[in-house]
């Protein structure tokens, strides 16, 4: 119960810190999650942004169209499809992606102060283990079912 509690308080802790820094380039509310996955899969459509960082559809479908209103990235008809959506970072999105990144890197060297390289990549080891166990049962979840406890 501890860890949880100790991952809880530093994805908060941290998410409150970057609500804070990011209100000058307009963003908000973990906006900026979907911004930089965003710049780093030009093109992706908003279900596997969704699924990518572990939100449903109508929290995802919101923020996105906020970003859009806030001109922070486009929406195109797939050439196939055009009824798929795909989404790509806009030139203003492009350029505060740097900005976002500059604060991540310093989140992450103050995360990280006092361990040594093998620590920190111990620690992400274990941690991506966690969270595909958690996965699971967010997968599970997700589609409306319910865990047995």
């Amino acid at each position: 119960m501890e860890l949880l509690k100790e991952i809880g308080m530093i994805a908060r802790s941290l998410d409150s810190v970057s609500n804070i820094e990011f209100k000058e380039i307009d963003l908000s509310k973990g906006q900026y999650l979907y911004l930089t996955s965003i710049c780093e899969h030009p093109g992706i459509i908003q279900e596997k942004l969704a699924e990518m960082i572990k939100v449903d559809r109508t929290t995802a479908a919101r923020a996105i169209m906020k970003l859009e209103e806030k001109g922070l990235i486009e929406k195109r008809d797939d050439e196939d499809n055009r009824r798929i959506k795909k989404l790509f970072p806009s030139q203003k999105g492009l350029e505060v992606y740097p900005f976002i990144m500059r604060e991540h890197k310093h989140s992450n060297s103050v995360a990280l102060e006092g361990f040594s390289e093998d620590e920190a990549d111990i620690l992400l080891r274990l941690l991506r283990r966690v969270r595909k166990n958690v996965e699971k049962d967010w997968e599970c979840v997700k589609k409306g079912n319910k865990r047995s406890y």
